[in-house]
């Protein structure tokens, strides 16, 4: 169990504010261009969508040097956000911007929410609306479609479900969404959205749990509250919000870390909660809140050759790894893929022209895919290779970390393989090539089972009882 995040200025402002019934918390990190916007968005839902509740926005930085927490403190006051709205509320609206305590020793987007968390649960809010710092398109209505399942719906988990671009959210798309889908059966699009809605029963759920590690305290944390959310035995939803558009993301340039703290703690999850999957045969839909919007969300370029480059790369120097890894006919096809992705690669990079590093080209994501077109990962290979990895981390525990990192070649294979065969289709187009994705891990799920229970049962969950006030909620 971590260590309080209730330092000294926490529990002066705590005092201050005395109580809330809804907050909107907004983690940061060198966000000064970007939180300014989001801050007025959240106070404009606040005062338009729940005038008589008493609201708190507090923003957890990680002590930025750009001056986010400025921002935040001058951002128009809420009078100006009255004026506009034409509402008057019934309390006065606080704004707070606090640096969050590491969690023994370990900073980020998980440590900033453990603040909020203790602060939801000092003030006894209803609702904790949590969204994103580098937000471009949050709009007052999401404050109302995140916390008005709970209020009004007897909710306690509401994630986000988005339109993104097809080549955006790929940690989403190709490891939680199919694999929370599987495990547990409920078909969460965004389990890692970033923007979330959670009752104040679930806030002091989270703070009972005795599974926070240090990945956790990183990008490990949207995963740990959907997974923890569902396996608690509340009450779960989604919110439709429309395009997400953030700061932009290339798989092989900026999500390497990002994709091993969400991986490795999805894994450890999966081993802690084996007796909530084991049984769960299928999947059904999620209650979809809000109405549907037809928005194109803005394209993102990826750079595919680096990606295959990567993962014949990465097979040169960790195959003895991935045979520790994964059961041996897995390896050796994916060995094989290794190998022809080296060649194409080498291929396509003398037909564009590109020569040395192929992290930095001029060619578009559709003329390195076109080069890159007889290129192909399996879905069925890929769903083997993760289901490989739950029993590995089970059996393994110490070697998750070292595990996950070998495994980013083989994501970036799997990754460009994703990008290659959408290439000419529609984001909506190939929103379908996830869904059949997805419906594979459900598939080969009796080949998790078998060869879970083949090398012995799964660690009980000392946390996994239903808590007390836990709510179930609409079905």
């Amino acid at each position: 169990m971590p260590a309080t995040a209730l330092t000294p200025a926490v529990r002066d402002e705590i005092a201050r504010l005395g109580r809330a019934d809804i907050m909107v918390g907004i983690p940061s990190f060198k966000n000064a261009a970007t939180i300014g916007y989001v801050v007025r968005a959240a106070q404009a839902g606040l005062v338009q969508y729940f005038p008589d509740l008493k609201p708190v926005v507090v923003n957890s930085d990680a002590g930025s040097p750009d001056g986010t927490q400025r921002v935040v403190v001058e951002t128009e006051p809420p009078d100006y956000i009255e004026q506009i709205l034409l509402v008057r509320p019934t309390n006065r609206l606080d704004r707070v911007s606090l640096t969050y305590p590491e969690i023994d020793g370990t900073g980020g987007k998980g440590a900033a929410l453990r603040m909020i968390f203790e602060m939801a649960a000092a003030l006894e809010v209803q609702a904790l609306v949590v969204v994103d710092s580098d937000l471009r398109s949050i709009v007052p209505e999401w404050i109302e479609l995140l916390a008005g399942p709970i209020l009004k719906g007897g909710y306690d988990f509401v994630a986000p479900l988005y339109a993104r671009y097809k080549y955006d959210g790929t940690i989403t798309n190709t490891v939680t969404y199919p694999l929370t889908r599987s495990l547990y059966g409920h078909r969460i699009r965004q389990p890692i959205g970033g923007d979330f809605g959670v009752s104040g029963d679930l806030v002091r759920h989270y703070l009972t749990r005795g599974d926070w590690t240090d990945d956790v305290s990183k990008f490990g944390i949207d995963i740990w509250m959907t997974t923890s959310a569902m396996t608690g035995g509340f009450a779960v939803c989604q919110a439709r919000l429309g395009a997400k558009v953030h700061d932009p993301k290339d798989p092989g340039a900026d999500l390497g870390p990002m994709f091993r703290q969400v991986v490795g703690t999805i894994l450890r999850l999966s081993v802690l909660h084996a007796e909530h999957w084991l049984p769960i045969h299928g999947s059904h839909d999620v209650p979809a809140y809000g109405f549907e919007r037809i928005i194109d969300p803005p394209p993102l370029e990826v750079n595919t050759l680096r990606l295959l480059t990567e993962f014949h790369q990465g097979s040169l120097s960790l195959a003895d790894r991935w045979r520790t890894m994964f059961a041996p006919a897995n390896v050796e096809m994916l060995l094989v893929l290794a190998r022809e992705a080296g060649k194409l690669a080498d291929a396509a990079a003398a037909r564009l022209g590109i020569s040395g590093d192929a992290t930095s080209t001029k060619a578009t994501t559709v003329e390195m895919a076109d080069a890159l077109a007889a290129f192909h990962f399996p879905d069925d290979l890929w769903a083997r290779l993760i289901y490989d990895l739950i029993v590995t981390a089970r059996d393994q525990p110490e070697a998750v970390e070292a595990m996950v990192a070998s495994l980013v070649p083989v994501y970036f294979g799997r990754v460009g393989s994703f990008v290659i065969e959408n290439r000419h289709l529609t984001t909506d187009q190939a929103e379908e090539r996830v869904e059949r994705q997805a419906r594979e891990f459900e598939l080969l799920k009796p080949y998790l089972i078998e060869r879970w229970e083949a090398t012995g049962a799964g660690r009980a969950d000392p946390d996994a009882a239903t808590p007390a006030g836990a709510r179930r909620g609409p079905a």
